[in-house]
Order: C-alpha cells, then sequence, then structure tokens
C-alpha cells in the first residue's frame, strides 16, 4: 500500500465541481500528501485535483435529453473505471450527478474500493428504491440536507449529515452598493437578478420564459435594473434572448459570469431555475420566485414517480411554501412577473419572506461542511489502508 492517501473523485455538472473543489481543498489541508484525480472542472483543477476528464459536454437535463450525450459519458466511464483499476486509490467520492455516478461507482466499489457517496441522490422526491441500490457499493453516505439523515439511517446506509457546503462557499467580498455601482447600475433603484440555470437544456427552457416577464416587470415598474447571472462554459447563443430585454430598460441588463454570490447579494428579487441557486438565494436571504420547464417527455416520466407537492429546495427544506414556484405549464411569464412585483413593492411581503429564509438557512447546519466531508473522507481512506 502507497504512503501517500490516493482520493479518485467524480463530479458532473457546475454545483458538483464547486463542492469539489471545497472538498479537494479541505483534504489537502487535513493530508498535504494526499493525491486526488478523477472527473471535475475548473473549479476541482483549482484547488489542486488531477483532471483525467472534465465534465463539459456531460451535463444534460431530463430523462429525454440525455441521449446525445451517452456515447460521451460511455467514453469517460471506460477511462475512469480504467484510472480507478490502475491507481488503485484508497477511496472513491461521488459526488450527486446520480445517472452516471452510481454505474461508475458500482464498477471502483467491485475493484475493492471504498465509495463515499457525497450529496447523495434525492431519494426523498423520486425513486426511492435508489436507497437500495446504494446500499450494495457505498461505504459512507455524505448528506446535505438535515431530513436525509433519517431517511438513509433507516434503509441500513452509513450516512453522515455534514452541513451544506454553500454556507462557507455563498459569500462574498464586494457590498450590494458598491457591486451595482462595479456593474454600471443605480445604488438605489430596485434590482431584480435573473439564474435560468447552468445546463445548456435549462438555459433554452427558461431564459425566454424569464426575459418575458422581465419585461411584464419594467412595463410595471420603469426604474427596475436587471442583473444575469451566467454559469461558465455556455455559448453566447443561449442568451440572445436578452436582447428583447434591452429594448425595454433604462439600463441594459448586465451579465456576468461565474459571480453568483455577487449577483444575489447585490438583488433585491431573484427569478431563478430551480436547484442549487434556490439555497444560495435561501442563503443570502433573498426573497425569490422559482420556476422550472422540462421538455414534455421528460415531465411526464418523471411525474410518475415525484412523490413531492413542492419542487423547489427551499421549500422543501422549509417544510411549507416560503416562496412561489411555477413549475411547466403554470410557468408562465405573467404569473412569474406578478410575484415578482408583490415581492418587490409589499415591504412586509418581502420582509416576511427574509424571515422565512433565514430559518431555511439556519436548518442547513454549521459551517464548516466541506471540512466534515474531507474528514470523513480520510476516516474511510485510512480504514482501508490500516
Amino acid at each position: 500500500m502507497s504512503a501517500t492517501t490516493k482520493v479518485m473523485l467524480s463530479c458532473g455538472e457546475p454545483s458538483g465541481d464547486l463542492y469539489a473543489g471545497a472538498l479537494t481543498e479541505q483534504i489537502r489541508c487535513l493530508d498535504q500528501t494526499a493525491e486526488i484525480f478523477g472527473l471535475g472542472g475548473d473549479r476541482f483543477a483549482a484547488a489542486g485535483g488531477r483532471l483525467l476528464a472534465e465534465y463539459g459536454g456531460l451535463t444534460v437535463n431530463g430523462l429525454a435529453e440525455v441521449l446525445p450525450a451517452l456515447p460521451r459519458h460511455w467514453v469517460i466511464y471506460r477511462r475512469l473505471v480504467a484510472a480507478a483499476r490502475a491507481e488503485r486509490p484508497d477511496v472513491f467520492v461521488a459526488i450527486d450527478y446520480a445517472g452516471f455516478n452510481f454505474r461508475l461507482a458500482r464498477a471502483v466499489a467491485a475493484l475493492g474500493i471504498p465509495v463515499v457517496y457525497y450529496v447523495g441522490p434525492q431519494v426523498w422526491a423520486w425513486r426511492r428504491r435508489r436507497l437500495k441500490t446504494m446500499g450494495e457499493f457505498v461505504t459512507r453516505a455524505l448528506v446535505i440536507f438535515p431530513f436525509e439523515e433519517a431517511i438513509y439511517r433507516q434503509a441500513g446506509l452509513p450516512v453522515t449529515f455534514v452541513g451544506h457546503p454553500l454556507l462557507d462557499l455563498a459569500a462574498t467580498d464586494t457590498g450590494r452598493d458598491a457591486y451595482r455601482y462595479q456593474q454600471g447600475l443605480d445604488p438605489e433603484a430596485p434590482t431584480v437578478a435573473l439564474l435560468p440555470g447552468s445546463r445548456q437544456s435549462e438555459l433554452r427552457m427558461i431564459l425566454p420564459g424569464l426575459v418575458e416577464a422581465a419585461e411584464h416587470i419594467a412595463q410595471e415598474l420603469p426604474s427596475v435594473q436587471f442583473l444575469i447571472a451566467r454559469a461558465p462554459n455556455l455559448s453566447d447563443t443561449l442568451f440572445e434572448p436578452l436582447a428583447s430585454l434591452e429594448r425595454v430598460t433604462a439600463r441594459s441588463p448586465c451579465v456576468v459570469e461565474a459571480q453568483t454570490d455577487d449577483v444575489l447579494a447585490a438583488s433585491d428579487v431573484v427569478l431563478t431555475a430551480s436547484g442549487t441557486a434556490t439555497i444560495q438565494a435561501a442563503i443570502h436571504e433573498r426573497p425569490m420566485v422559482v420556476v422550472y420547464r422540462l421538455s414534455p417527455l421528460t415531465y411526464w416520466l418523471g411525474r410518475r414517480f415525484v412523490r413531492i407537492d413542492a419542487f423547489s429546495m427551499v421549500n422543501l427544506v422549509a417544510g411549507h411554501k416560503i416562496v412561489p414556484e411555477f413549475l411547466q405549464k403554470d410557468f408562465t411569464p405573467a404569473a412569474v412577473a406578478v410575484a415578482a412585483l408583490e415581492l418587490l413593492t409589499d415591504d412586509a411581503h418581502a420582509r416576511q419572506t427574509r424571515e422565512d429564509l433565514r430559518a431555511v438557512r439556519e436548518k442547513l447546519g454549521e459551517p464548516g461542511g466541506s471540512r466534515r466531508a474531507a474528514e470523513a473522507v480520510l476516516e474511510v481512506a485510512t480504514g482501508r489502508r490500516s
């Protein structure tokens, strides 16, 4: 057995890469000689991870949309299994991305390598049978939402609630007014942030509707200004719908890349695709309107398995609906605009929403989630080496 701790890791989308980068940084703080490698992106590499493959081109959304990406999935899957066989890591860490990581983790476990699953699949929402599948190859699950621990434990899976990594990562050094000024915006004008998602399929489905909603808002509130958070590695053509918004606003919408937390901190209200961004907005205590749209086929297939009434993470953590959400046919520009205008013009409503979001933030655990996850990963690795 090598004296160097080897950690293999796999993440397949921007949020997973963000968590992978933080986890890698904490592992290296705890064990400066650790060698960490696998599937990731810029954040993982910047933290010192060795990229065996980049996740770009893998990330799609929905059951129907995955088909065109399957050839690349297969190539990377085989490359990673071969690397696990050749390099014999002390532990394999799968971060979210269940569609790809389940298959990969099972293959790696078959080589006798312990598997830590970090940011588990949303089994409380749909496909609960995945817990049984995870029991076949997962050595330890690390969950980031407080209600998940009991669900995993009841299924007989070794599980640890580590807290949400965004409590440490969702930070900004720039103040609200300073950031608005920096981006050429009026520090005093009502400001709406648009977060249309991080996947190409999401933007195609969601951004045009958000732009139309923003146009409705501008018609009712002419002084409003817009900040758009752009995820990295996306084509400019996906943002072409913003051109129509420029024609109806006093100030051109400001598009910034890889600065989501600054955008959130500088906003008064957020229009966001459902996903990790809702938790980021909650941490910043920003009132939001949550939307989502899938292809009709994907929605029809998925709806047969979903067992929850709310679909946004912030409402699920709260235990009741504290922010408005619009899915599929309910996602109309007019409905989104009405909900956003209520938050922009009704101070009491906005204040109550911020209080509810503060309670959600408190439920996410204490800061230090990435550190606790790193300790758990190294504990599993050390157990194998001893």
